[in-house]
């Protein structure tokens, strides 16, 4: 095997793979609204919470791999994404639409198991579809496909709170919406300047940088604004209803804007193209992530 080579797989490691795993920390996002709501060490929600995790997981690891057919002779032209699974060969077409189906339906199925899963699934149903609408279509819509690939984060913000009935505030619902933004822009942001227009990502030709530096400065400033305000909130759903951790709960601003000034540094030195790789692998962005997750646990659990 040479460096310009795909990594050999049998067909299990294959189809693994082609589910993107690592992309499943996205769906942490299912924990913030019951964290942030004071009940997520109940047992009740903690098990909702779990189930409406691993039931994003296997239906977003279904739609990947549909999304990873659509795009198959686009991403042999791509300089990592021809390593895929199904890019490099090392997973047939039958057998990765056989995989989606089965992960599709048994994400479908798990929140059988949470009480009136109504909400639940009228959250996941509409991820689904507008996936589906995205892969086949809106993809190649220039703004409107920013607007289709943030859903995906708001809608498992959402779904937190769906799994277990939980109010949200209106402002944690901006914050949330302008944050996904925030990141679909970073990555456009950082393909441009690492891959240019060219084939890949045909939508990418209908960008500047001058554009998505100004949307990223514009969902920035929204995302900070209503954090503040969400901080500040000593209404039922603010993070200031508790009066004995509302002054850690106002400090965990701190964190949020320098991980977002962090972001915009790393986005403009032309490193946004994964935006959940600094989650994974950068040390400065985990411990911020750390540090608000301390301060929103004191502020909310106190």
């Amino acid at each position: 095997m040479t460096i310009d080579s795909p990594i050999e797989r049998g067909k299990l490691r294959a189809v693994f793979s082609a589910m993107r795993p690592w992309q499943w920390v996205k769906n942490g996002l299912i924990i913030v609204a019951p964290a942030a709501a004071g009940t997520l060490l109940h047992a009740n929600v903690a098990r909702h919470t779990v189930i409406a995790f691993f039931a994003f997981c296997f239906v977003a690891s279904g739609l990947y791999l549909l999304n990873d057919l659509r795009d198959v002779a686009a991403d042999r032209e791509h300089p990592t994404k021809r390593f895929r699974a199904i890019a490099s060969g090392q997973l047939g077409a039958r057998s990765a639409r056989t995989a989606a189906v089965v992960l599709v339906v048994a994400g479908f199925l798990l929140p059988l198991a949470i009480p009136r899963p109504q909400n639940f699934y009228v959250v996941l149903g509409l991820y689904v579809v507008i996936s589906l609408v995205y892969i086949f279509w809106l993809k190649n819509v220039a703004v409107i496909e920013l607007g289709a690939v943030a859903s995906g984060y708001f809608l498992r913000a959402i779904a937190g709170a769906a799994a277990s009935h939980i109010a949200v505030s209106s402002w944690f619902l901006v914050v949330v919406s302008f944050g996904a933004l925030f990141l679909v822009v970073g990555k456009r942001d950082g393909e441009l300047k690492q891959i240019g227009a060219g084939t890949t990502r045909k939508v990418l030709a209908e960008y500047s940088s001058n554009f998505l530096d100004s949307a990223l400065t514009m969902c920035a400033s929204v995302v900070v604004t209503g954090y503040c305000l969400w901080a500040f909130d000593a209404s039922s759903t603010g993070l200031s209803k508790n009066h004995d951790g509302v002054m850690a709960g106002r400090l965990s601003v701190i964190p949020v804007v320098f991980a977002m000034l962090f972001i915009l540094r790393s986005v403009e030195a032309g490193n946004g193209a994964a935006p959940e790789d600094l989650v994974l692998h950068d040390r400065t962005v985990q411990l911020l992530i750390l540090v608000w997750a301390i301060l929103m646990a004191v502020g909310v659990y106190q």
